[in-house]
């Protein structure tokens, strides 16, 4: 049982004083940049499912 309460204590201890977080503005930004992202590459692919679908139905309705 001291194991486990000792692992707890040197968690928080690391959590508390040894990490480093990012400042508020930089989640921020890196949050923007991967909606950004997300959405680029959602419109992408959604644009060749689109375009797939024409040429399938294209090719189907020419056989």
């Amino acid at each position: 049982m001291t194991k486990l309460i000792n692992f707890f204590k040197e968690s928080y201890d690391e959590m508390v004083h040894k990490v480093t977080w990012s400042k508020y503005s930089e989640l921020q930004s890196s949050s923007v940049l991967v909606l950004v992202a997300s959405l680029i590459f959602a419109l992408f692919i959604g644009l060749i499912d689109i375009s797939f679908e024409n040429l399938l139905d294209w090719y189907y309705h020419n056989l």
